[in-house]
């Protein structure tokens, strides 16, 4: 991407493709039939490309990883020539799965039923009385089913059909958005997955959309200090850019980091965390006492000033409004993230094997590693040293937080899936800001009706 410096201060992100949308009433038994389910088990996510786990977390030979989706387990293995592989989690013989563990090392994968051992390339090495076969030996004739593989931002990218697209294709002016941030550098702090009660479909549809923002995380206190976001982002629908490309991603850009509500009063003092952002860009809030609006522009002024001596690299890639501004994207089918100058929030949903009231939601950060930076990382759930080690937590609703933002939107899911079962419920009346969903929905379908007829 050009570093141009022209380039670089445009003030606002180019337009996609915004194809047309025909509009979809969402009608209630998407999200409980399980008919349904099976259509988009079978026809859905069998040929889309999906975002797996991080890539440099099987950095050597023999290192791998297991993900689940649905009915299909899946092992992402680093090869002998540190390439990743990724195989159906079966044996060959007769179905049983080959690997348990999350993340592990193994130099072949034997199978804890019969013994036959398949390596790391997904070949079959031994097979158990191999002469004791009608067929003939089946080494050397059985593989791993294996699945497309790339490597994109860090993690890897999977999809089950052989024919599919590349990567970079189907990702669209994604690609190119997310290039610019260097996030295969950046490392995780959080990582909560959690079960729950509820359509994998609902899940997106909310963070397709920024009309539930002003009710389900509505800042408390004074009438003014409820005109504020905690994070200083501009919510209002007016004033943001949303976008849709001809690949069925979405991408929404509200303006962030300054301080509407008190902040723009008389005296009104910035409010946390902005306040404590602003001190480690060495910028005094009290000089910006009533002067809420004009923290933003100070904000990315500052970065383009001490960035660089801190060590974010990255920030020569980035228009100004990147650097204060929030970047929400959904990538279709099931993965939307909140994408900042240094803050990436992996939200993704996966459905259940047979439960369409179902489904598996993961909750996690990264953040970006500058040389020299000290100040510690803010994640959903708070505020985490830079050299932690974070472990996966894996845990039923209810057990922990997932953060006061996540827990609203947990919360609504629940009360929706109640809802979509009413009889009384015949489908969404969508504004004119809810039209991501709605394109959500339509992309679905369009699978579905293709690829049931191939």
């Amino acid at each position: 991407m050009s570093t141009n410096k022209d380039e670089r201060h445009i003030s606002s992100s180019p337009t996609w493709d915004n194809p047309k949308i025909e509009g979809h009433k969402l009608e209630g038994n998407i999200y409980t039939s399980k008919e349904v389910l099976q259509k988009e088990l079978d026809y859905l996510w069998p040929n889309v490309w999906l975002l797996m786990g991080r890539a440099d977390g099987i950095p050597d030979t023999g290192d791998y990883q297991t993900e689940e989706l649905g009915k299909e387990s899946f092992i992402m293995v680093r090869q002998n020539d540190l390439s990743i592989k990724t195989f159906f989690n079966v044996c060959q013989h007769r179905g049983a799965r080959l690997a348990h563990n999350p993340i592990g090392f193994n130099e072949a994968f034997k199978c804890p039923y019969h013994g036959w051992t398949w390596e790391l390339d997904g070949t079959l090495s031994h097979a158990q009385d191999s002469e004791d076969f009608p067929e003939g030996n089946p080494c050397g004739k059985l593989t791993l089913q294996e699945a497309k593989t790339e490597i994109f931002a860090g993690f890897i990218w999977i999809n089950m059909n052989p024919e599919c697209k590349p990567l970079k294709e189907e990702l669209g002016p994604v690609w190119d958005d997310w290039k610019a941030y260097e996030i295969h550098n950046w490392k995780r702090y959080q990582a909560q997955t959690v079960n729950l009660p509820c359509n994998w479909k609902l899940v997106l549809d909310n963070f397709n959309e920024s009309y539930h923002v002003p009710t389900v995380h509505a800042p408390l206190g004074t009438e003014a200090e409820k005109k504020r976001m905690a994070s200083g982002v501009d919510t209002d629908y007016k004033n943001t850019q949303f976008d849709l490309s001809n690949q069925g991603h979405n991408r929404m850009i509200m303006k962030g980091g300054y301080a509407k509500g008190i902040a723009e009063l008389p005296g009104g003092e910035i409010g946390e965390p902005l306040a404590s952002v602003m001190k480690e860009w060495s910028l005094n809030p009290e000089d910006f006492k009533g002067k809420g609006l004009e923290t933003r522009e100070a904000l990315q002024k500052a970065k383009r000033k001490i960035g660089k001596v801190k060590g974010y690299s990255h920030y020569d890639n980035l228009r100004d409004e990147q650097l204060t501004d929030a970047f929400h994207y959904t990538l279709f089918p099931n993965f939307a993230v909140s994408l900042w100058a240094d803050g990436f929030h992996f939200l993704r949903a996966r459905p259940h094997a047979t439960d369409p009231e179902r489904c598996v939601f993961d909750n996690w950060w990264y953040s970006s590693q500058p040389e020299h930076e000290t100040a510690p990382v803010r994640t959903t759930v708070g505020i985490v040293e830079r050299e932690k080690e974070v472990e996966h937590d894996v845990f039923e609703l209810g057990e922990k937080s997932c953060g006061v933002t996540i827990d609203g939107d947990i919360a609504m899911f629940q009360i929706q899936q109640m809802g979509v079962k009413s009889s009384a419920y015949k489908g969404a009346y969508l504004s004119g800001q809810e039209s991501r969903v709605s394109r959500f929905h339509e992309m679905i379908d369009n699978f579905i009706e293709k690829y049931s007829k191939d």
